[in-house]
């Protein structure tokens, strides 16, 4: 039995997850996770152990009075507690188990990224990483530099993508049947556009069911292939209209360039099968907007203030940005946190975003070195100044 999944892998680095010494002494942070009762020590419910949502707000991270934009105040003093029990058996001070902490769950989400990529053979350095989630944005950064990735983008309303995602996605269903056709000449296409249309008839008989008018349905047609001999298919997306022995050619060349996209190559003369078939019919897309609260406070200042954190060349003092007042061609220096009702995102020293006209925030990364070397200076530099 087969079904079908979203490719993705979990790492129990949450912001519940509990940091402990481990049996060696070494700091390790999860799998074991306070969860959201009673969540972190800092949430004040009755937690004790020290979590990365502790680690985060001892660095300077968190505005404990501007939790989830004000509507929940967080104990520093119940975090700082907690992370001492840490922080002891290692003798270190609490700000630096807590910066030991924020690095475990970066290197742990960073190393199974990197294995996944590797596997697919993808090279991260070729992409920009997106960060969302309620913690995501304040880990990105490191997670990117890690993986030598050199631009992070933080989409709107991050902190809930989940949800956004949701609202935004359009009503579909994907109905699938099993049919193995090799793909050969004289194949039976008379079969293969039965099997096609059938499942498109039951997909729109779906949406017509949930209210959506046939005429704004878009289908999209794919057949799960390999090679004779192979066990794993791959999804080849199939042309469409009707098809026919002159169909052939075009499904061969889009399953090679599918197979040499995840498989680097595929030698001359392979034979190819179908084994199923897909077909995904889609209502239209909802129309969701996410500019409303940065347009009305275009003429208000981004920046609220400022605030001690600390990254690894120790305390620096950073601005502190109201993300609902930044507006497109806004640019930020690191080191700056940049803060909305759902999330918190941290620009280290070295680093620095642009507002795009999405209201994207994209983060450029320095490389390790570069952001090594402004940490020293702008360390220096505050020396200088006291």
């Amino acid at each position: 039995m087969k079904a079908p999944v979203i490719d993705m892998i979990e790492i129990g680095a949450g912001g519940g997850s509990i940091a402990s010494i481990d049996e060696v002494g070494l700091l390790r942070v999860g799998p074991r996770s306070a969860g959201s009762d009673p969540g972190p020590a800092c949430y004040g419910k009755g937690g004790t152990e020290p979590t990365v949502t502790d680690a985060n707000l001892l660095l300077g991270y968190y505005d404990p009075e501007f939790f989830l934009g004000g509507q929940m105040a967080l104990d520093k003093a119940a975090a700082e507690e907690a992370v001492s029990t840490v922080a002891g058996p290692l003798g270190l001070a609490p700000e630096e188990a807590a910066w030991g902490v924020h690095k475990v769950v970066v290197e742990s989400m960073a190393g199974a990224a990197r294995v996944h990529l590797v596997e697919k053979g993808k090279d991260p350095r070729r992409h920009a990483m997106v960060g969302f989630g309620g913690a995501g944005p304040a880990h990105a950064v490191g997670v990117a530099r890690a993986l030598g990735v050199r631009e992070v983008i933080v989409p709107p309303a991050s902190g809930a993508a989940s949800a956004v995602g949701f609202l935004a996605a359009p009503l579909s269903f994907e109905q699938v049947r099993s049919m193995p056709v090799r793909m050969v000449d004289g194949f039976d296409a008379a079969a293969v556009n039965a099997v096609l249309g059938d499942l498109e008839e039951q997909g729109r008989a779906k949406l017509a069911e949930a209210g959506v008018p046939d005429g704004v349905v878009r289908v999209e047609r794919t057949a799960d292939m390999r090679l004779i001999g192979q066990l794993h298919e791959i999804s080849v997306p199939l042309p469409d209209g009707v098809i026919d022995a002159g169909s052939l050619g075009r499904i061969r060349d889009a399953f090679a360039d599918t197979y040499k996209a995840r498989y680097t190559s595929l030698y001359e003369g392979a034979e190819i099968e179908a084994i199923s078939f897909r077909v995904t019919s889609f209502g239209p897309t909802p129309s969701v907007s996410l500019t409303s609260s940065a347009a009305a406070a275009e003429s208000v200042p981004s920046k609220k203030g400022t605030r001690n954190a600390y990254f690894n060349s120790g305390w620096v003092e950073v601005d502190v940005h109201d993300r609902y007042a930044l507006v497109a061609g806004d640019r930020i220096d690191g080191p700056a946190i940049i803060e909305e009702r759902e999330s918190t995102t941290v620009i280290p020293p070295g680093d620095s975003v642009l507002v795009d006209p999405a209201l994207n925030l994209r983060i450029e990364v320095a490389a390790p070195e570069e952001a090594s070397a402004v940490v020293t200076a702008d360390t220096r530099t505050r020396k200088r100044s006291r």
